[in-house]
């Protein structure tokens, strides 16, 4: 029997030779410390689990399509601290933010059509888009500056008839950069001029380290093309809940996507029960979350930038690094860390950063790396990187 067309276009989890890798050297007897997933170890906030457990119900029934009505008002309330205005109507509640930039994909575009996408980005873009049939036009970005966007021409050079969209992570998955006010503006000026919608990623929206952050969301003349990516996973380190949303002005839209949210009926019950005690967490959280991000970036940050080659800015936003490294492949650097590197019989696994990209042959000798350990892991973490990168340096002269 054939599969689709559609189902062989998706190409598979590029980690997965290099789980087998990690997997092999733990059965030697090594530690890896992992730095290839972005999977928090921060503590859930114990609202969501006291939620669940106290679910009194003896029936446990379909939630409505739109999602709890409790869960939108707290979601909109939340919203009010970021000065992005919405009402209930304008909220709709998914699993995970997955599910909300499938569906958005599968609402305001076509088949053959194409978005326009900074990259590096979250390589899961290319496989919601690619299922589909709509294609990714990236907008190629630099580790020399940060990541941050090129000039409007270049932008809308990308731009043709099939364009349909602007999708962007802010802060950004997999480079950790945030945007400016005047980047923002300038994809706004773009939107309005060339009639694109705006898919705005802002899930890592509490996790920012340095300057102001702002939300694509409060530029008042764009807002009926404003779709708003959002997702408890990250922000309340619940990423098993699979509790996301999605927020626009646009009524359209909102009215489009319901159609599918109701074809898949709804969002599990008691999860969401759990997300509105999530929102209802108290800032000091939020702060003390940020503050030990913060921490973790510096201590890795600093560890890789003192490696001669290394080309990598201070990442302001996520918890994610991405660092272009004096290597030819970085794919075989990591592969080598964990089959022929240990210190003391530990070693560490990056991410090789070529699946982040779609321009072919970019990315090759770059990294991405989750600073998610705790800080004294990730210290031993850094140092293993620095030190495993000088030795396969002088190894490879």
């Amino acid at each position: 029997m054939n599969l689709s067309k559609r189902i062989q276009s998706v190409p598979p989890s590029t980690i997965m030779e290099l789980l087998t890798f990690a997997s092999k050297a733990k059965q030697q007897g090594k530690k890896v410390y992992h730095l290839n997933i972005g999977q928090p170890d921060i503590k859930t906030p114990d609202g969501f689990f006291k939620a669940i457990r106290e679910y009194k119900g003896e029936i446990l029934e379909y939630a409505l399509s739109e999602g709890l009505s409790e869960l939108i008002e707290a979601i909109k309330n939340y919203y009010k601290d970021y000065n992005l205005e919405f009402n209930n109507d304008d909220i709709l509640i998914t699993n995970g933010g997955s599910e909300a930039l499938l569906f958005t994909i599968l609402t305001i575009c076509d088949e053959g059509d194409n978005i326009l996408v900074p990259e590096p980005f979250y390589s899961n873009y290319f496989n919601f888009c690619k299922s589909v049939g709509v294609n990714i036009n990236p907008i190629t970005t630099l580790a020399e500056n940060g990541f941050h966007l090129p000039i409007k021409e270049e932008i809308v050079s990308k731009i043709d008839s099939n364009t349909k969209a602007i999708l962007f992570s802010n802060p950004g998955n997999p480079t950790g950069v945030v945007y400016t006010k005047a980047e923002l503006d300038m994809i706004a000026e773009i939107a309005e001029e060339y009639n694109l919608w705006i898919i705005a990623d802002e899930v890592y929206r509490e996790f920012v380290y340095e300057g102001e952050y702002t939300s694509v969301g409060t530029i008042e003349n764009i807002k009926d093309k404003v779709i708003i990516v959002d997702s408890v996973s990250k922000r309340y380190s619940a990423c098993g809940a699979r509790i996301g949303s999605l927020a626009s002005k646009n009524k359209g839209f909102i009215k489009g996507i319901l159609k599918l949210c109701q074809a898949r009926l709804s969002v599990p019950t008691l999860e969401q029960l759990g997300a509105i005690e999530l929102y209802k967490t108290d800032n000091s959280y939020l702060k003390e979350v940020n503050e030990e991000y913060r921490k973790r970036r510096d201590v890795l940050y600093n560890e890789l930038i003192k490696v001669p080659g290394v080309v990598c800015k201070r990442p302001t936003g996520a918890f994610y690094i991405v660092a272009k490294l004096p290597v030819k492949n970085a794919d075989h650097f990591t592969k080598w860390l964990l089959s022929d590197f240990d210190i003391n019989g530990e070693t560490v696994m990056p991410c090789p950063a070529e699946g982040f990209y779609q321009t072919e042959g970019l990315g090759v000798d770059e990294i991405r790396l989750a600073y998610i350990l705790n800080t004294e892991d990730l210290s031993k973490a850094a140092v293993l990187l620095k030190e495993g990168l000088e030795t396969y340096l002088a190894l490879n002269k």
